[in-house]
């Protein structure tokens, strides 16, 4: 009797067994890539691993999705090569949302939306316009949308000098080999001003945005993967929803980095 009750108990255990494995086996794996030099958005720790708000963003995301997800470091310069040639799927690594690189990759809806500020030292005087600007140098990250900003608007009378990391532009700058830098105002605050090497400088001039600027920073997909976009995007509605966004906010940031909702579209 107790021979037969272990072998019922054994065969139920199995049966448990086969009905999880389809579930397991249906996750999917995803590869995502940051810079991981853009802090405090996407940053290594002092052990070598990847942190910030873009990484833990990508976890809760994926977390939701049921995804498997690894995530992997990638130098900005190459993150859409290396998306468009499948070294990785997705891309989060507070990529803004242009027409520019919609012509090459899709994105999701974004995941946060912050304003772009110049930075220069403490009593300057520089003002920001053409004849403030006259003559000045001015360092920022290449690839990006401060860059094209630069080169667009103050291109004529600004030498612009660009760099691989945000992190070379500032000590630039820290040097004097700069006299202003621009980049995304939450980076300059949180990972410049408020640290000692920040101290002797200050924002000046607005706060820029506009459609050069784009509408926030999305999740690079290539533009065949729908399912995985759409996938990303009920995510990021779930993590708005039930209150894990504000959780990541929260732990980097005093503000809401998300910005005005989307406008609604019929």
């Amino acid at each position: 009797m107790k021979a037969k009750l272990a072998l019922l108990l054994a065969s139920v255990a199995m049966a448990g067994v086969a009905l999880l494995m389809p579930a397991q086996a249906q996750m999917q794996k995803v590869k995502v890539a940051t810079e991981g030099a853009y802090a405090p958005f996407n940053y290594k720790d002092t052990n070598g691993q990847l942190q910030g708000f873009d990484v833990d963003i990508a976890k809760a995301l994926c977390a939701k999705a049921k995804f498997d997800c690894e995530i992997v470091a990638q130098d900005w310069d190459g993150i859409i090569p290396g998306l468009l040639a499948k070294k990785y799927d997705a891309i989060i690594a507070s990529m803004s949302i242009t027409e520019e690189r919609k012509k090459s990759i899709d994105f999701t809806q974004k995941y946060y939306q912050t304003p772009a500020r110049f930075i220069a030292k403490k009593g300057s005087g520089i003002q920001i316009s053409e004849a403030g600007l006259k003559g000045k140098t001015v360092g920022v990250q290449r690839a990006t949308i401060h860059a094209n900003y630069i080169h667009q608007t103050y291109g004529n009378v600004v030498n612009i000098k660009e760099y691989d990391t945000q992190e070379n532009a500032n000590l630039d700058l820290v040097a004097g080999r700069l006299d202003l830098i621009l980049a995304d105002s939450v980076v300059l605050q949180e990972g410049f001003l408020k640290k000692p090497e920040g101290a002797a400088f200050e924002f000046v001039g607005p706060e820029l945005r506009g459609k050069i600027f784009g509408e926030g920073a999305g999740i690079g997909i290539r533009k065949e993967d729908t399912k995985l976009k759409d996938a990303f995007n009920a995510a990021i509605k779930e993590i708005r929803a039930d209150g894990t966004y504000k959780k990541i906010n929260d732990k980097y940031f005093p503000f809401d980095v998300y910005g005005p909702e989307p406008a609604m579209t019929n």
